[in-house]
């Protein structure tokens, strides 16, 4: 378990956001932690185009001590974009990934690394009990449900990016290009030896998480599109059983008809097929407009992310 100053043993990747109150605490903890491991080890920070006073608070701790490297993007592109970012520099054996808010508790490296020791390449941080409010975890668990059905793909809502993952890990990780990321998810695409183990989720230190209803709905959105081809065959089924419905209401109304039960021919079958279909069809079409904005957005093969700035990388 020995690395020089060119390839720490542990890398340290944090996404920084309306987290002014936090930077300062955030590296000493960590600097405490990592120290009961190695000597050697890097932190990187990155901003993701924070509002507040972020990026100075980064430049300050950067300036006291080398192995904490700061990074600022050229605008908001979102937590897992700025995961995405840090990820790319990294130098570790080992690399930590965990948000900058304090309720990945520090104290857990260690046992996270312990347990990688064992001959794991992932170690997911699982949340025994959240410290959120109800709104946040009624809207996780809503994100959760939403993407299990869609997806048809199992998550686990205990476990978000918090955890620990093998250089190899890492590097196929930075092979993946695609727009729609969900840092979890392309993960456990990999497939490599993976292992949870039970940790404490901490209160957030100070200010207020930036995640909102409509970023959970959007996150689900993209994940979905991006691992799973389910909506389209969802859209093929609804248009299978919208078949069966219009033959049955014919034949209900063929009924009917003779029976004299029905007084005015055709206006409610008429006004309900045409609210019932064209609502469908839309649906079905932005379904499809959903994966085909995706396919552009992806084509277009712009950058993932844009560094405008980095402290303490040597070039």
């Amino acid at each position: 378990m020995t690395a020089n100053a060119q390839n720490p043993l542990i890398s340290v990747v944090s996404p920084v956001y309306r987290a002014e109150e936090i930077v300062h605490e955030l590296v000493s903890r960590l600097v405490t932690e990592l120290s009961t491991i190695t000597e050697n080890f890097e932190i990187i920070l990155v901003n993701d185009c924070s509002p507040d006073k972020s990026w100075e608070k980064m430049v300050e701790v950067s300036a006291k001590d080398s192995r904490v490297k700061s990074v600022n993007l050229s605008r908001n592109f979102g937590q897992h974009y700025a995961i995405s970012a840090g990820l790319s520099l990294v130098k570790g054996d080992w690399t930590v990934v965990m948000d900058c808010d304090l309720q990945d508790d520090p104290k857990e490296i260690p046992a996270l690394f312990a347990e990688a020791q064992k001959g794991f390449d992932v170690v997911f941080a699982k949340r025994q009990y959240r410290v959120d409010g109800f709104f946040k975890k009624m809207s996780s668990t809503l994100f959760h449900i939403c993407y299990r059905y869609f997806s048809g793909i199992k998550t686990d809502k205990t476990i978000a990016n918090f955890g620990i993952y093998n250089k190899k890990v890492i590097k196929e990780f930075n092979k993946m290009s695609e727009r729609a990321r969900s840092f979890p998810s392309l993960v456990a695409y990999l497939g490599f030896k993976t292992t949870a183990i039970p940790v404490k989720h901490g209160a957030r230190f100070a200010g207020e998480t930036s995640y909102t209803l409509s970023k959970l709905i959007q996150l689900s959105f993209d994940v979905t599109i991006a691992n799973s081809n389910k909506p389209l065959k969802l859209a093929v089924e609804w248009g299978f059983v919208l078949a069966a419905l219009s033959f049955l209401l014919a034949v209900y109304n063929l009924i009917a008809y003779n029976l004299g039960a029905i007084q005015v021919p055709g206006f409610t079958t008429t006004v309900f097929s045409i609210w019932f279909v064209g609502g469908l069809l839309l649906a079905m079409l932005g379904i499809v407009g959903l994966y085909v904005g995706k396919i552009f957005d992806q084509v277009k093969g712009r950058q993932l992310f844009i560094i405008s700035e980095k402290v303490n990388f040597e070039d």
